[in-house]
């Protein structure tokens, strides 16, 4: 199955819990539990619709671009003003 696909199946599978959840909501009352489970519901569906819009842009098909890091040494005067790193600055001694 493609992704798409799955996006889809699970849409059809939310679209039918929110229509349950509805016809409990008609039955039960506008409580406390059923607004949570409601509202529960509907943050899935919002977020399966991010997940599809972000499935579908130009992101999830390009590649970040590759960085080259080159095997020659760094430049050492680029260190000239930090300290040793774990070796404590230059000049102090350990107590």
């Amino acid at each position: 199955m493609s992704v798409h696909d799955d996006l889809t199946s699970v849409q059809h599978a939310l679209d039918d819990l929110l229509r349950s959840v509805s016809r409990l909501e008609q039955q039960l009352g506008g409580g406390l539990e059923i607004r949570r489970v409601r509202t529960d519901a509907d943050h899935l569906r919002e977020s399966v619709t991010l997940l599809r819009d972000a499935s579908q842009g130009p992101a999830a098909t390009q590649r970040p671009a590759l960085v080259t890091i080159s095997d020659a040494p760094y430049d050492i005067s680029l260190w000239t003003d930090s300290d040793d790193e774990g070796l404590g600055a230059r000049g102090r001694h350990a107590p």
